[in-house]
């Protein structure tokens, strides 16, 4: 019943962004069109909302990507990226000497309603829906995580199904949202910076009544410098 609501959010949240497309474009046909090209990096900080829970930290990851912006009107625009992302989740062992950690490597493409302020420089929100194909999973650990039972000082408490499970969905979708500024260098240049939350509504394992976990949504925020090129 979550994901149907989280589901029903992003067909909003589409639907929000192409019918203002179509009334922006249709409307003050007098502004002038402003389309840059550019390039971004950064990192991000990650983990997972399972449920059951699993002790966590959040895990540093990188991102860079390419992205397209198109602006029809004062103060709104289409932003369009494709990124190369990494998420996942790194576990917390209080005082016990034991690492774990899971990396999964997307190829991310987020489709942003884009709403500015500002001429020179310039404050930005952005809003939309992303979606992602999984490349990679990797596992790094300190421990044989696949037979924890032979480990004799291994925690009792902690949670040790996420170690078996495997990660069955390649495609990702979710929501993100982003506040930054932008700066220019010349008339046709610019860099960026921007915070960004990522929430996927998608779970990573297996969600039905006989799996483990009912729950295993990705969530991360991102931090990243980019540059812009306006070519119109």
């Amino acid at each position: 019943m979550r994901n149907f609501h989280f589901k029903k959010i992003l067909v909003i949240i589409a639907g929000i962004l192409i019918l203002s497309t179509e009334s922006k474009c249709y409307s003050q046909t007098h502004y002038a069109a402003n389309i840059a090209i550019g390039v971004k990096g950064g990192a991000d900080m990650s983990r997972v909302f399972f449920n059951p829970s699993v002790d966590q930290v959040f895990k540093p990851g990188a991102i860079a990507g390419v992205s397209f912006r198109y602006i029809e009107e004062s103060h709104f625009g289409i932003i369009a990226e494709l990124n190369f992302v990494q998420r996942g989740w790194k576990e917390s062992f209080e005082d016990t000497p034991f690492t774990y950690s899971r990396t999964m490597d997307y190829l991310q493409l987020p489709i942003l309603a884009h709403i500015y302020f500002g001429r020179r420089g310039r404050f930005f929100f952005n809003l939309g829906p992303e979606f992602g194909v999984r490349l990679s999973d990797k596992v790094k650990s300190n421990f044989d995580y696949t037979n924890t039972s032979t480990i004799a000082d291994f925690p009792k408490y902690h949670t040790t199904q996420q170690y078996i499970e495997p990660v069955k969905q390649r495609v990702d979708y979710g929501i993100t949202a982003g506040l930054g500024g932008e700066f220019s260098i010349t008339r046709r240049q610019a860099i960026n910076l921007e915070v960004r939350f990522n929430y996927a509504l998608g779970n990573i394992f297996g969600a039905s009544k006989k799996d483990y976990f009912n729950a295993s949504n990705s969530m991360c925020m991102q931090f990243t410098m980019g540059y812009l090129f306006r070519v119109k």
